[in-house]
């Protein structure tokens, strides 16, 4: 991203405060989208720095750790450097600013840091109020600009690659950790940053868990094996599902394989701008629910993704958003039958002017005709 980029994105930010007149920002995936700078919390008590954005400037509030690598990943924000406690030091530069009402990230902000800092404001002459944002920088990140689009295009395509490699190399008695640490070799040697999340493989009785974590089980024959997974390039993920089988699976398992890829091309073929995101939930989720198994698909149908796994929209029954133009989307219905197995196919698509555009590439579907 150019500089001109991050400008034009605090401007943007600038027009939308709700009420606040400076915006405080500390979440990772939204420091970065505004200024550039790309420094991970090493935990989410202990924040690698903080914007703070009005009219008047443009500053990046940080420690030693970190000086010299924001000035030189956002040079379009001056950079501050805390010398004492974030506390002590942070009310000085929102007087700097004239802050009077300090926008922060309400779903971020925890609160022993919200209680710490409002504290230090109210000491301050004139006092400065503290009011939420409410997703302001997250609704910026729904619609990607075209440089976004192209980092989300590589990321895809590397995870595509490396799934078709782990699968053509699935074997019975291989557990689920080892599939899971082929993944995450196969993403270093691709030269991913690293993984989207901690991928989920889950075998047999397992795959009736959405977010199974690997574990020692061995992968056996006949048995639906969901393999989640994605990769971070450039600070951007890929997120993408398929389900396997070892030899023939059983009947059951060819019904709802049918019934989920039916459910997932139906959906897919009727993303456009202009929809509202539940009505494409609802596409999908009618397939479902029409071939007896609606009880068993309990998520939403999916999630943006962008500098983070899951970010806006949602494709999900409440909480209607309208799709727009940029938007890129994933669609992974399911169905879990507990204690048994499941089936999960996740397709990443990026929202254009007539409809949508897949960005994961692999080809690994079965078509078990009429199960």
């Amino acid at each position: 991203m150019n500089a001109q980029t991050y400008r034009r994105r605090v401007a943007e930010l600038l027009k939308t405060m709700n009420g606040a007149d400076t915006a405080w920002i500390i979440r990772p995936e939204n420091r970065r989208y505004l200024s550039g700078f790309q420094a991970d919390d090493t935990q989410f008590a202990e924040s690698s720095g903080s914007l703070l954005i009005n009219k008047r400037a443009s500053i990046l509030v940080t420690d030693s750790r970190y000086t010299d690598e924001a000035n030189a990943e956002a040079p379009t924000f001056e950079v501050r450097t805390i010398s004492r406690d974030f506390a002590e030091d942070f009310p000085q530069f929102v007087r700097e600013l004239k802050a009077k009402n300090l926008g922060f990230e309400e779903g971020y902000l925890t609160w022993g840091l919200y209680q710490e800092v409002s504290g230090a404001l109210k000491g301050t002459s004139p006092a400065v109020g503290l009011v939420p944002l409410e997703g302001v920088v997250e609704g910026m990140r729904s619609v990607k600009d075209p440089s976004e689009i192209r980092a989300l295009e590589i990321s895809a395509e590397m995870i595509s690659r490396i799934l078709d490699q782990v699968i053509s190399e699935l074997a019975p008695d291989m557990t689920e950790k080892e599939v899971a640490w082929r993944i995450e070799d196969l993403a270093r040697e691709s030269g991913a940053e690293g993984l989207s999340f901690p991928s989920i493989v889950a075998s047999g009785p397992h795959s009736a868990m959405p977010h199974a974590t690997p574990s020692d089980r061995k992968l056996r024959e006949h048995e639906p094996i969901v393999l989640d997974t994605g990769v971070r390039v450039n600070g951007y993920r890929s997120d993408i599902t398929r389900t396997i089988f070892l030899g023939e699976p059983e009947a059951r398992f060819r019904e709802i394989y049918n019934i989920v890829r039916q459910a997932q091309l139906a959906a897919v073929s009727v993303i456009r701008p202009g929809m509202e995101s539940t009505d494409v939930d609802a596409v999908a989720r009618d397939v479902i629910k029409n071939a007896g198994y609606g009880e068993y698909f309990g998520h939403s149908l999916g999630h943006g993704v962008g500098l983070a796994a899951h970010e806006q929209p949602r494709l999900a029954p409440r909480r209607p958003v309208r799709l727009e133009e940029g938007m890129v989307v994933t669609v992974e219905p399911g169905i879990y039958l507990p204690g048994k197995g499941g089936v999960r196919l996740e397709e990443m698509l990026v929202i254009e002017e007539s409809g949508s555009r897949t960005l994961t590439q692999s080809d690994f579907f079965y078509d078990f005709g009429s199960a």
